[in-house]
């Protein structure tokens, strides 16, 4: 989860982030942080104020969670769910492939699209369909970006640290500072995966993504500190003054793209050249492409539509005794453990209607 207040998760929810407002107060991120102690899981708050527990097992968390479920009172059942049994419009059952499980509510948290080999293959879309909800179409949130430049392949595996990028169409639509990750098809890391769910109409590929590499300093700042490094390195090549500026697999990317020859004398690069050096540092611009596929994404956003679903019990308005949770609902949030905590309080809420 994230360990920031309750009041900020609405704001990390770009999409229906008011429809979690009952969700998110009857069971907070204290209660996830809780209830994991409790199963003897130690918590740490990391940057970000992101909460994770403090051995970085991720099989700690899910045997807590098996363990919480696994109550005399519980039947567990490995099946495929195909559809769900409806009569005189109420739920009363689900039919699997291994026969038909009878209940007096389902709960649907099936999850979204994106982890196909988790069973969160998108089959829950169906059955809520099916049983007459609406869909919102789903794409793949939180995911890689593919640009139509390659040279990032040249700098694949360079992770980058507190640089500031931005997303551009027409105006400025994201801007965040953060860490970012060079690969052989683009781009991707925490603030890439965030801007991503702010670029809406990727069929549109009308983005473009600038990154700032030197956010602390202001273009005059940054030329005084060229300048610098040209005096140092008065007497080499171009292509060898930048080892104090740039990482080294980006150095012979920014020297072209400057377009100032590679070979040319430090101290015969002129003012006009070096500003363009600057404004490449400050604005180093690449073409939206398109994503990765939606099995990449972190996250689905889009599922079943939110003015069907009963924010305060996450009931459904048009099939009795039906409810969901989860990733399945159309709501998504920007990276930083809110996704999670919208699985834990929808569950719990639905869970407890029932």
């Amino acid at each position: 989860t994230n360990n920031a207040p309750i009041e900020d998760f609405i704001a990390n929810v770009p999409t229906n982030g008011k429809f979690l407002y009952s969700a998110f107060y009857d069971f907070t991120n204290e209660d996830v942080i809780k209830m994991f102690e409790d199963s003897g899981v130690k918590t740490k708050v990391e940057r970000g104020e992101r909460v994770f527990p403090v051995s970085d097992s991720a099989k700690d968390v899910a045997d807590a969670m098996k363990k919480n479920a696994l109550l005399p009172n519980v039947k567990w059942v490995r099946a495929a769910a195909e559809k769900l049994v409806i009569k005189d419009g109420s739920v009363c059952g689900v039919k699997t492939d291994k026969g038909i499980i009878e209940g007096d509510g389902v709960i649907l948290a099936s999850g979204g699209k994106s982890y196909p080999l988790t069973g969160s293959d998108g089959s829950g879309y169906k059955i809520a369909e099916n049983a007459g909800h609406t869909i919102i179409p789903p794409k793949p949130s939180l995911i890689p970006i593919v640009t139509k430049e390659k040279w990032p392949s040249e700098a694949m595996g360079l992770s980058l640290k507190n640089v500031r990028l931005s997303v551009i169409d027409k105006k400025e639509i994201f801007s965040d500072f953060g860490e970012m990750l060079f690969t052989h098809f683009g781009i991707s890391g925490p603030i890439v995966l965030s801007a991503s769910a702010h670029m809406k109409n990727a069929d549109k590929k009308n983005y473009k993504i600038k990154i700032d590499l030197k956010p602390a300093l202001d273009p005059q700042q940054l030329d005084r500190r060229i300048c610098r490094d040209f005096e140092k390195y008065a007497n080499k090549q171009f292509i060898n003054s930048l080892d104090d500026l740039l990482p080294k697999a980006l150095i012979p990317i920014v020297a072209d793209l400057s377009g100032i020859d590679r070979r040319k004398a430090v101290n015969s690069v002129t003012k006009e050249e070096r500003r363009r050096l600057g404004e490449i540092i400050k604005n180093l611009t690449l073409t939206f492409d398109g994503f990765r596929p939606i099995d990449e994404a972190i996250i689905t956003s889009g599922g079943v539509k939110i003015s069907e679903i009963n924010p305060s019990t996450m009931g459904s308005k048009i099939v009795k005794n039906l409810y969901f949770a989860g990733e399945i609902i159309d709501v998504d949030a920007y990276t930083g453990g809110f996704n999670l905590q919208i699985a834990f309080s929808t569950g719990h809420l639905a869970g407890s209607s029932i």
